[in-house]
């Protein structure tokens, strides 16, 4: 099923606050990718807000930043 137009919107905040905890805390892509055990590629799609991510995978990466998951979520 289609993701409605909010979905979306939340999906490219929430990329857009992991790339801004990366980049704050100077972590390439790559490092990330593989502290998070993902792909390269794939985390370039979730900093652009064009992946549908698994609720593990955020997890993943979310430990992998060490960042309180306030800056992490989109905020309602």
């Amino acid at each position: 099923m289609p993701l409605s137009r909010k979905e979306q919107n939340r999906l490219r905040v929430l990329g857009a606050n992991i790339r801004r905890e990366r980049c704050a805390k100077k972590v390439t892509q790559e490092d990330l990718a593989e502290r998070a055990e993902i792909s390269t590629r794939n985390l370039q799609k979730v900093e652009a807000g064009q992946l549908n991510l698994l609720g593990t995978t955020l997890i993943r990466i979310q430990l992998a930043l060490r960042s309180p998951w306030t800056k992490l979520m989109p905020k309602e």
